[in-house]
């Protein structure tokens, strides 16, 4: 993940690969919280772009815009995590 993002922000260095590392495990609870469950973020998908796109806006400093130009997508990723809950609810029964 920490080559992605590196790929995402243009860098090519490695002196920030500390702090990219710990803004990654940042981004990714934050989105698990906001979706309430585990995600997967190692697969090509929604969640995997919100992971992208917030530390890119997270590197940028520009945080408290991310919820409001994303919003449509983070709907998205909750219903989906919701549907998927509900599925293995259903089958566990």
């Amino acid at each position: 993940m920490l080559e992605e993002v590196k790929e995402v922000l243009k860098i090519t260095w490695d002196d920030e690969d500390v702090m990219l590392q710990r803004m990654i495990d940042q981004a990714k609870a934050y989105l698990q919280d906001l979706a309430g469950i585990e995600l997967d973020f190692e697969t090509a998908s929604l969640e995997k772009g919100l992971l992208l796109d917030r530390c890119r806006y997270v590197y940028n400093n520009a945080t408290e815009y991310f919820e409001e130009n994303f919003q449509r997508e983070i709907l998205r990723m909750q219903l989906k995590a919701a549907a998927n809950e509900k599925k293995e609810a259903m089958e566990n029964d």
